[in-house]
């Protein structure tokens, strides 16, 4: 098995060769890049400063406000002034060295935004994840056991409405509500105002009560596909041969469910476990647009939208990583809970 996972771990490396080289080649061809928002933004202010019909007319659309040899020097600064593949290797050789440029926005380090931005989705994405599976297992049991009940159905009509709505809009529906009308919960935010001035128990409370909301937005997604992989899965195992035999040679109910048909009805689940997590991590920008949540994933969206590709690329390079090595972890998952999985 340890050389099986050493291979998967040496694939890594062609594969995210060829993910940031796709993105880093996009980035080179895709029209408006930071020299152009530069150049427009000199244009504004020409423009501004110019006035009256003369700045409309001296800002022709073939005009420039800069000069050739200032359009060369900021080519020069951007490493726009290569050929793709050497920027490429540039990049990466500096990516190697933890250093993932500057950002053409903010003019910080590419990392020192990410890393403030990390801990915040690291706190979503594994909290939301522990408790997706702890919910959503127990809960795929009992609809499993209480197949066809009021129980069951009552709670499929509730899991599938909430898995018919896109996060999103789940996002909005409680910021309209239960905070804005109700004022139950914050209005967004990870933390309150006044969060340094708490004892270490209220600032515990204030987290969580800033998180619910965006926590219940984030789990509603994959509560039908987690809840229902369960239930269908522990049915089909509940159904077979070596279930009924144990049950006909005294084993109790409870203990064919528990000792027998649950370890391998989570084995769907177990080849999800990687990919849930890389997937948490990532964030979803419109929930943190909605509430307000300073993540990896609104920062991703926001910097593809002003082009700021050095800050899109570090974005890339966290969450390819965690993909490539959740896939992994899937694998070691399955191989736990299944000992008839042999990686050789």
């Amino acid at each position: 098995m340890a050389s099986y996972f050493i291979r998967r771990l040496l694939l890594v490396i062609p594969t995210f060769l060829g993910i940031t080289l796709v993105v880093f080649t996009i980035t080179r061809i895709v029209p408006g890049g930071p020299i152009e928002r530069i150049i427009s933004q000199a244009r504004q202010m020409d423009q501004g400063t110019s006035g009256g019909s003369s700045g409309s007319q001296s800002a022709q659309p073939d005009d420039s406000p800069l000069s050739p040899e200032q359009i060369e020097d900021l080519k020069k600064f951007y490493g726009f002034d290569k050929p793709i593949l050497i920027s490429y290797f540039d990049w990466l050789t500096k990516v190697l060295r933890m250093d993932l440029g500057v950002s053409t926005r903010y003019y910080d380090p590419v990392w020192a935004i990410i890393k403030d931005k990390l801990p915040v989705s690291i706190y979503y994405g594994l909290v939301t994840t522990i408790l997706s599976y702890l919910i959503c297992i127990p809960l795929g049991i009992l609809k499993a056991i209480k197949h066809k009940s009021f129980l069951d159905s009552s709670s499929s009509v509730l899991v599938l409405t909430g898995y018919a709505l896109p996060g999103f809009i789940v996002a909005i529906i409680l910021f309209v509500w239960p905070a804005a009308q109700w004022d139950w919960f914050p209005l967004g935010g990870f933390v309150g105002d006044d969060f340094e001035e708490l004892t270490t128990s209220e600032q515990i409370w204030d987290v969580i009560h800033h998180s619910v909301l965006p926590m219940i937005a984030y789990m509603l997604g994959s509560f039908a596909t987690m809840t229902f992989l369960m239930k269908n899965t522990l049915m089909d195992h509940l159904a077979s041969d070596y279930v009924r035999t144990a049950i006909a040679k005294g084993l109790s109910f409870r203990g064919a469910v528990f000792k027998h048909a649950f370890r391998n009805s989570l084995i769907p689940l177990a080849t999800h476990f990687g990919n849930n997590i890389s997937l948490f991590l990532a964030g979803s920008f419109l929930i943190e647009k909605v509430f307000n949540i300073d993540g990896l994933g609104l920062l991703g969206f926001d910097s593809l939208v002003e082009r700021d590709y050095p800050v899109v690329l570090g974005v890339l390079v966290i969450s390819s990583i965690l993909g490539l090595l959740g896939n992994i972890l899937s694998d070691l998952c399955v191989a736990l809970v299944d000992p008839r999985v042999k990686f050789e």
